[in-house]
């Protein structure tokens, strides 16, 4: 196993990432209409989950790391919730809502994981 010296070695980081990617992949089809609304929501929520997974990994103790982890796992719950409702509306294809979907659940099951051992 290799050692962990930045954030940037922890697969939850890594799949923190892929799904920023993915969210912006899958966004830029939405209407213009909601360029400021959903799809910048979606954006934020997504960019949220690697950015504090970082942040808190650069902190001197496991409780703040612990407390940003937990703001990553409600990102996650919060970008769950606008994959669903950008569904609802038929911005998303049901494969793309899935995909994303499973990512999240791989990430939050990730994210508690790393919570329990800390």
């Amino acid at each position: 196993m290799a050692k962990i010296i930045s954030f940037r070695d922890l697969d939850v980081w890594k799949l923190g990432k892929a799904v920023v990617l993915d969210v912006y992949a899958a966004t830029m089809s939405f209407p213009q209409e909601e360029r400021f609304g959903l799809m910048a929501q979606m954006r934020r929520a997504a960019m949220s989950i690697p950015a504090n997974v970082a942040e808190g990994f650069n902190r001197y103790h496991n409780k703040e790391y612990r407390q940003f982890l937990y703001v990553a796992l409600g990102s996650c719950a919060e970008l769950e919730t606008q994959i669903d409702i950008s569904s609802d509306l038929g911005y998303l294809k049901r494969e793309t809502r899935e995909r994303l979907l499973e990512q999240l659940d791989h990430e939050s099951r990730m994210l508690r994981n790393l919570i329990k051992r800390l």
